[in-house]
């Protein structure tokens, strides 16, 4: 049995070495030709899984480490009979620890509290759903729009992109790139959306660049139409927009998902999935060097500090958001570089928060996020 493997997987090497040969690529230089007497591909998103790349090879199954799939040709690979799988959810929580930073961080430059503000979330599934739990233990007001849940659930628990649009003080976007159909998600985000957005609100997407309009983002930072914008995602990654580099509060390259238990979770799905279509030996794998997190305990005096004050040394301590932003606007040429060489990030369930002359109320807030609690 014969694997081909993106070279940047994490942890992947070793997890399959006892059942096929593997063979390690980086993702852009996976070619028809290393495929042909290939029976698995493992990919990231930088493998684009069409016609061109599959026509005349052996390969029987696609598994890429990454919650979205539009960079596999689904419609091919069924006609074809060759199973694909993603790995859905496996970095919900980093992007809720991503996101939980980036509003920690707005809010304390530009002096305001987050209870004092409406969040809202474009795309409620897996990702949108931690974040919305982030929301609620702050004490913001949340309001989530999700046609598809809506459409199976009932509308009650969901609103209107409209209205979400114009009762918003921040918008932030968790949705698949959808190019076609009742759901399109292509430029959902566009000079006519960006008009309908409440004035001085903020932008923050970390789902898929090509959801937004780059021009009429920028006009709608450059008119003060939007007080500013967390950029995670691009069109056109990973030549990106200068001007947008520019204008954007913090920006970062394509890292939002990419703590280390994430990209373990990523990793152990396709991984598994393999193991059982191939009916291989090896069940629930998941990888044993996920690196620890070099401060894992976190001691806080509560004195004269609000809970969002707690909140965020706790949060910043796990992960500093300003460092992926400093990191960025020096390289951005570096783009594919600084995701490769992602320094180790892990999620709250990783840390302990021991809080001197803490409420019992934040510490049940911290223990909602997954942070262990020292009494």
């Amino acid at each position: 049995m014969k694997i081909v493997a993106d070279d940047k997987i994490p942890f992947l090497k070793g997890a399959l070495e006892p059942f096929a040969e593997v063979v390690y690529i980086p993702g852009k230089q996976i070619s028809r030709e290393i495929l042909k007497d290939s029976d698995a591909l493992l990919i990231r998103t930088r493998t684009v899984c069409n016609e061109n790349l599959l026509e005349g090879t052996s390969i029987r199954f696609i598994g890429t480490a990454t919650i979205g799939f539009d960079h596999i040709d689904t419609h091919y690979c069924r006609r074809n009979k060759i199973i694909w799988t993603n790995a859905p959810g496996c970095n919900s929580s980093s992007v809720q620890q991503y996101i939980a930073a980036a509003l920690l961080r707005i809010s304390s430059e530009h002096h305001f509290n987050l209870k004092d503000k409406t969040l809202g979330i474009i795309g409620v599934g897996n990702v949108g759903s931690k974040v919305e739990k982030f929301a609620r233990s702050i004490g913001m007001n949340v309001l989530l729009n999700d046609p598809p849940r809506a459409r199976m659930e009932g509308k009650k628990n969901f609103h209107s992109l409209n209205i979400v649009l114009s009762g918003s003080d921040i918008l932030t976007v968790h949705i698949p790139l959808n190019l076609v159909g009742e759901d399109q998600t292509w430029h959902l985000f566009n000079e006519e959306s960006f008009k309908k957005i409440k004035k001085g609100a903020w932008f923050i997407n970390s789902s898929r660049g090509e959801v937004t309009d780059t021009y009429a983002l920028k006009k709608a930072l450059y008119s003060g139409m939007l007080s500013g914008a967390v950029i995670d995602v691009w069109e056109n990654e990973p030549d990106i927009d200068p001007e947008l580099l520019q204008q954007a509060f913090i920006a970062t390259p394509h890292i939002a998902g990419y703590s280390s238990d994430g990209k373990a979770n990523g990793t152990a799905m396709i991984v598994n999935s393999l193991n059982k279509y191939f009916i291989l030996p090896s069940e629930n794998w998941y990888p044993s060097n996920v690196p620890p997190p070099a401060s894992p305990y976190i001691s806080i005096d509560c004195i004269s500090k609000t809970d969002e004050e707690i909140i965020r040394e706790a949060v910043i301590h796990t992960y500093n958001i300003d460092k992926d932003n400093i990191r960025f606007r020096l390289s951005p040429k570096d783009f594919e570089k600084l995701r490769g060489d992602y320094p180790v990030r892990r999620e709250f369930p990783s840390y302990s928060v021991k809080l001197k002359n803490g409420s019992e109320k934040t510490q049940k807030t911290l223990a909602s996020l997954g942070f262990g609690i020292v009494v």
